[in-house]
């Protein structure tokens, strides 16, 4: 009996992930979108999401039949991120899901990437040396990525304009049919804000957040932390380790701002589909 490998189970994922994707997306009504399908360029966006090579790289004779050339293949990604498909196919696909995510509590953090190539949104990290951008994540109580913010220049603290990030990162959840209120939140002492709290407060939502030291005495103070709960902030490492699989997400080169949160949206997808 022919045992599984661990490649027959990474295309297995990304062959529900191509089903998935596919039934949600159009290629137009061009003469040159006659000759493939919508699977074959799903296909080719995954592999340069999981493997990291450059879109003129793309071994494109793999995916299709006839001659088709990697411009087409990302002038149908950058059409989808520029009418928000990619948006609505990760709303969709977590409504249809989302008896798999578990949101006993949910872990806030952020994340600097490198951005080698410039672009929107970049700034300068000095701790990474380097010019990078910033972005906000939740994911549930097991790791799975619910949302991300926007692209955030990476001179910019996690909690620049954070109330306005976390409007757009919850009615994103809530867009897939998820209730928001009621959710318990942990995220580390760099978001030890009186704004955050006092936003979590307005949105019915328990913020575990831990003391940062520098806002003061920590036994002088009103609010709570279960540390218990805190313990379970570990998910989002776990969550951090699974988007980097996806190697294209390791270092931004993408120049477009909008075209670097849409590789990450299809991401969470993927690995929301890998739990079915």
């Amino acid at each position: 009996m022919k045992k599984n490998t661990s490649r027959d189970r990474k295309n297995s994922d990304l062959s529900e992930a191509i089903k998935e994707f596919s039934s949600y997306l159009t290629l137009g009504l061009k003469k040159n979108n006659a000759k493939v399908r919508v699977e074959q360029v799903v296909e080719a966006i995954l592999y340069r999401l999981k493997t990291g090579c450059q879109w003129r790289e793309l071994p494109v004779k793999q995916f299709f039949d006839v001659a088709y050339s990697w411009n087409s293949v990302y002038a149908h990604f950058a059409r989808w991120c520029k009418e928000n498909i990619w948006d609505v196919v990760k709303v969709k696909i977590f409504e249809k899901y989302k008896n798999l995510l578990d949101l006993s509590s949910i872990q806030l953090d952020g994340s600097q990437s490198l951005a080698k190539r410039g672009g929107e949104s970049v700034g300068y990290q000095l701790r990474k040396r380097g010019c990078t951008s910033n972005m906000l994540f939740f994911c549930d109580n097991n790791g799975i990525p619910l949302s991300c913010s926007e692209v955030i220049p990476g001179n910019r603290h996690d909690v620049y304009d954070i109330e306005n990030q976390l409007d757009k990162m919850l009615n994103d959840i809530k867009k897939s049919n998820i209730r928001t209120d009621y959710l318990f939140l942990n995220a580390d002492a760099g978001f030890d804000t009186e704004n955050l709290r006092n936003y979590c407060v307005r949105n019915e939502i328990f913020a575990n957040i831990d003391f940062n030291k520098r806002n003061g005495n920590i036994s002088d103070r009103e609010e709570i932390l279960d540390k218990e709960l805190y313990k379970r902030r570990f998910v989002i490492e776990r969550m951090n380790a699974w988007i980097d699989g996806f190697k294209a997400l390791l270092i931004r080169y993408e120049t477009k701002e909008r075209h670097w949160k849409c590789l990450h949206l299809i991401a969470f997808s993927c690995i929301l589909i890998r739990k079915l």
